[in-house]
């Protein structure tokens, strides 16, 4: 079976390396802050799907992990600069893996792609309810869903490559369900329809999922920066069908009520990832004529408060 790295034991890289684990597939953690917590009491992942608790084989220097498959990235963006070293010590003298980006944002996966030429690189769009709620503990709440394809250099797309059909297959032989985009860019900015409006309103209004859909005023906000999204893609050359928000809006109100990350970061003080979900589609956007106008005000709102020294970083 494929072996698994995972960078990162948060609600994306604990859930889904747990699920892995779980199927069968040699599954190396390689944690930072969790390490010593999760030799001695495993990995918790409290599920609608099903909890446990599973003995993992972690490391925090990434020297002394095996050779895996798949490295799998499943941090926050804002550490990138820190990741960057840790793959490419994972990729030294390695012809013969693959890395699968589960990170949010546009152009994510071209930094890694430099770390590694002669590697298939893949990004993940997981759509999903998951937060890490204490140390090597992860709290699934909703959904799951992952959406995976091939990275190319120039946005074309890839199709249904080998690497993604045997990717897919282990996460749905390991219950997820996952499908391929045959153009990743494509799935890259239809995930930016839900993150750019939810993410940063939940920050800005202090609000979980449920309220900012029930919200009429949220909510206009939010299908504003939708429609942005929609036609900023269309511009970039990867169109989506306008249906996207309709059936977003209608998933979001069916989800259990939900924190998204940015909200969470914002709370405890943590940098947020402004560059990759917020600036580069902006700036993609401006680059193609499009403008993004009610996008480009949430962010100049989530910049001020990320800026916001601890204790005043809240609007009213």
């Amino acid at each position: 079976m494929r072996s698994y790295t995972v960078i990162g034991v948060g609600a994306i890289g604990g859930y889904y390396g747990a699920r892995l684990q779980q199927a069968g597939h040699p599954v190396r953690f390689l944690a930072r802050s969790d390490a010593d917590h999760l030799r001695r009491h495993g990995l918790r992942v409290d599920s609608p799907e099903g909890d446990a608790v599973l003995d993992v084989d972690v490391y925090d220097d990434p020297a002394a992990v095996p050779p895996s498959d798949t490295i799998v990235i499943a941090t926050k963006t804002t550490g990138n600069d820190q990741i960057i070293e840790v793959v490419r010590a994972l990729v030294a003298g390695r012809d013969d893996l693959s890395l699968l980006v589960m990170q949010n944002g546009l152009g994510v996966e071209r930094t890694f792609a430099a770390l590694a030429p002669d590697a298939p690189v893949l990004g993940a769009m997981c759509f999903m309810c998951s937060n890490k709620v204490g140390p090597g503990h992860v709290r699934h709440l909703d959904y799951g869903a992952v959406t995976v394809g091939e990275y190319t250099p120039d946005g074309s797309a890839a199709g249904v490559t080998p690497t993604v059909d045997a990717v897919i297959t282990d996460l749905r032989e390991a219950t997820v369900s996952a499908s391929p985009a045959k153009n990743l860019e494509t799935g890259r900015w239809q995930k930016l329809v839900w993150n750019m409006p939810f993410n940063g309103l939940s920050v800005v209004h202090d609000a979980t999922t449920d309220r900012m859909v029930g919200d009429p005023v949220i909510r206009a906000q939010a299908v504003a920066i939708m429609g942005e999204v929609v036609r900023a893609a269309d511009a970039c050359g990867f169109p989506l069908d306008p249906a996207v928000v309709d059936r977003l809006l209608v998933t979001t109100e069916k989800m259990a009520p939900y924190l998204p990350s940015m909200k969470l970061d914002h709370d405890l003080g943590r940098p947020l990832e402004l560059d990759a979900i917020y600036a580069a589609p902006i700036a993609a956007a401006r680059a193609a004529g499009v403008p993004m106008p009610a996008s480009e005000a949430l962010l100049t709102d989530l910049r001020a408060l990320d800026r916001a020294p601890s204790g005043a970083r809240t609007f009213g």
